[in-house]
C-alpha cells in the first residue's frame, strides 16, 4: 500500500467520497426533471489525472461501473483546464443515449488533478419516439440524438454552437437546458472542493491518498477472493426477446476464481440482435463489478482497486459487446439485470450463503410522451420496482428496486402535478414473491391513466421465465402488462417489448415480477421458532 498513515487515508478517503455526494446533491437539487430530482436517476463520481475511478456517490450501479470508460475516451481528446465534455455514445464511453455525461478536468493551480463526471437519464433525447425508449428500434439512430465526446464548455465558456445542436434535436429543449446546467454545476462543485483540499492537506498528500485509497480497496477485494474455493462455475439464462422478435436470446457466463482474481468470461452469449437489447461492453462489465461487490464485502469503498482483480472477457460482436450501428437502449436497462441474474448464478456454486435467490431481473421501463413534442410536451419516464430475492439471512424485501438501478420512485403528487397523467393504484402484489424458508420480495403494482393522446413505450422483461428459488425455494411471479382502452372493457396483456399510440383516457398497469424464495419451504415454521425465541432471550 502506498506509505500514508491509516488515520490519514481514512480522513481522505471520506472527503473524496463526500466530494462525489455534494456533487449528486448540486445535481439533484439544480435539476429540472422530475426523472433526476424526484427519481434520482443519476450518478457523480471522482477519478485521478489517469482516469482511475476514486469516488463514487451511492447512485446508479450500471452508471457508475461504465463511467471509466467514458473517462478513458475523454482523455483521447486532449481535455484542458475550464473544458467540461459531453457525451453519450454507446460506442465511445456512453451506455444508452438517455445518459448523457459529463467529464470535467479539475484544475487546482496550473495542474489537472483529477476528473469530475456526471451522469444523468434525461426524459428525452430525440429519436422514433418521446423518452427516446422504443421497443422496436432496430439501429441506434433511431434511438436518439448521438454525441461522442464534444467540448461543451471551452476555458470556462459554454459553447453555444453545440448547445443549440444539442437542444435542436430534443424534445422539451428548456428542460434539457436545465439538466444540462445541473450537470455542469455538479461538476464545477467537485473543482472547488477539489481545490479545498489541497489547500487544507497540501497537493502531495492529495496526490498521495489517491493511490492510497485504490490499494486499500484491492488489497481488500483480493483478501475476499483468497477466501472463495478456486474454480470454474458455470450458468446460463436467457432475455425474452429483443422487441423485434420474441425469440429467447442466451447469455453463458463462466467464472473462473484463483487466487486473488477472478475471470468472467462470456463466451457461448448470443450474437448482437436485431433489437434493441444489445449491451455496450462497458455495461456488460459494470454489471460484472456490482456482483463481485456483493459476493465479496460490500462495505470495502468502491472505487479502481475493487475493479482491478476483475478479467471481464466478451467475444467481438455478441450481445454485449456489439458493433455499431446496434441499437441499446434495453441493454443498459433489462441486458445489465439479465448479467447481474447469470454471474450471480455462477458464483452462487462457489459461495452459496453470500448469493440471494433471484430478484425481479427487470427495471420495468415505462416510458409515456405525448405526441406534440415541443415546449408544450411532456416525456415521462420510470423504472418500477418489485421483489427482491430471499436470502440466508431472510426473507427479500418488498418493492424494491433491484440488480444494476438504485433509483426512487416518482411520488405521486409530483407525477400528477407534471404531466397528464393520474396514478389508479400502486400498491405491493399479493402472493408475488416465491415460498421459501425466506420468502422472496412482493412485486408491486402501478396503474397509470394518460390524460392525452400519447406514445407508450415499455421495455421489461422476466414475463415468462420466472425469477428462480434457490436451495429448495419457489420461483417469484412473473410481471405482466396491460392497456386497458378507454373506449371499452377491454384489457390487453401486451409483450414485453411494446411501443404503442394510445388516446387520452388509456390506462397502462404494470404487474412488477416477485423474487425467488430462499430454501426449502418446510423450514420456515422452524425458523420462526428460532427467531421468537431469540427475541424473547433479547427481552428477558
Amino acid at each position: 500500500m502506498t506509505d500514508i498513515d491509516a488515520i490519514s487515508l481514512e480522513i481522505m478517503r471520506n472527503q473524496f467520497e463526500s466530494v462525489a455526494e455534494e456533487m449528486g446533491q448540486v445535481l439533484i437539487t439544480s435539476s429540472y426533471s422530475p426523472n433526476i430530482k424526484e427519481r434520482r436517476d443519476c450518478s457523480t463520481a471522482l477519478f485521478d489525472a489517469d482516469g482511475r475511478l476514486l469516488a463514487q456517490a451511492e447512485h446508479i450501479p450500471v452508471h457508475l461501473g461504465a463511467m471509466p470508460e467514458a473517462v478513458n475516451t475523454v482523455l483521447e481528446y486532449d481535455p484542458k483546464p475550464g473544458d467540461v465534455f459531453v457525451l453519450n455514445d454507446p460506442f465511445e464511453g456512453g451506455t444508452h443515449l438517455p445518459d448523457v455525461t459529463m467529464v470535467s478536468p479539475l484544475t487546482v493551480g496550473d495542474d489537472v488533478l483529477g476528473y469530475a463526471v456526471s451522469r444523468a437519464h434525461h426524459a428525452d433525447v430525440g429519436g422514433m419516439t418521446p423518452g427516446s425508449m422504443p421497443a422496436g428500434a432496430r439501429e441506434i439512430y433511431q434511438e436518439g440524438l448521438r454525441l461522442p465526446p464534444v467540448r461543451l464548455v471551452t476555458g470556462g465558456e459554454v459553447n453555444d454552437d453545440v448547445m443549440s445542436v444539442l437542444l435542436a434535436n430534443v424534445r422539451n429543449p428548456t428542460e434539457r437546458r436545465a439538466d444540462i446546467r445541473a450537470q455542469i454545476a455538479a461538476n464545477e462543485r467537485a473543482e472547488d472542493r477539489l481545490t479545498d483540499l489541497v489547500g487544507e492537506h497540501g497537493r502531495e498528500q492529495v496526490v498521495a491518498a489517491f493511490d492510497a485509497v485504490i490499494d486499500y480497496s484491492r488489497d481488500r477485494v483480493t483478501a475476499e477472493l483468497r477466501d472463495l474455493p478456486d474454480g470454474e462455475y458455470h450458468a446460463r439464462d436467457v432475455l425474452e426477446g429483443d422487441g423485434v422478435t420474441d425469440d429467447d436470446i442466451p447469455i453463458e457466463v463462466r467464472v473462473t476464481v484463483a487466487g486473488e482474481s477472478v475471470t468472467v468470461d462470456f463466451e457461448g452469449t448470443a450474437p448482437q440482435v436485431a433489437g434493441n437489447v444489445n449491451a455496450p461492453f462497458a455495461v456488460a462489465k459494470s454489471a460484472v463489478y456490482f456482483v463481485v461487490r456483493c459476493v465479496t464485502d460490500p462495505e470495502i469503498p468502491p472505487n479502481q482497486g475493487c475493479y482491478d482483480p476483475i478479467d471481464v472477457r466478451v467475444p467481438d460482436g455478441s450481445l454485449l459487446n456489439p458493433r455499431p450501428p446496434a441499437a441499446v437502449v434495453g441493454g443498459n436497462v433489462e441486458t445489465s439485470q439479465r448479467v447481474t441474474d447469470v454471474v450471480f448464478t455462477a458464483f452462487g456454486s462457489a459461495a452459496p450463503e453470500r448469493v440471494p435467490a433471484q430478484g425481479q431481473g427487470t427495471m420495468n421501463n415505462l416510458t409515456i410522451g405525448s405526441r406534440s413534442g415541443g415546449e408544450d410536451g411532456f416525456t415521462y419516464y420510470e423504472t418500477i420496482a418489485g421483489g427482491f430475492g430471499g436470502r440466508a439471512s431472510g426473507d427479500g424485501m418488498d418493492g424494491v428496486q433491484v440488480g444494476m438501478t438504485n433509483t426512487l420512485n416518482t411520488p405521486i403528487e409530483s407525477l400528477e402535478a407534471e404531466y397528464p397523467l393520474f396514478v389508479e393504484r400502486y400498491g405491493l402484489r399479493e402472493d408475488s414473491g416465491g415460498r421459501g424458508m425466506h420468502r422472496g420480495g412482493l412485486g408491486v403494482v402501478r396503474s397509470v391513466t394518460v390524460e392525452a393522446d400519447a406514445t407508450v413505450s415499455l421495455l421489461t422483461e422476466r414475463r415468462r421465465v420466472a425469477p428462480k428459488g434457490v436451495g429448495g425455494g419457489g420461483d417469484g411471479a412473473v410481471g405482466r402488462n396491460v392497456i386497458s382502452d378507454p373506449d371499452s372493457d377491454i384489457s390487453e396483456t401486451v409483450p414485453a417489448k411494446v411501443t404503442r399510440d394510445v388516446a387520452s383516457g388509456t390506462t397502462v398497469t404494470v404487474f412488477t415480477p416477485g423474487g425467488g424464495g430462499y430454501g426449502d419451504p418446510a423450514d420456515r415454521d422452524s425458523v420462526a421458532v428460532e427467531r421468537d425465541r431469540a427475541d424473547e432471550k433479547v427481552s428477558d
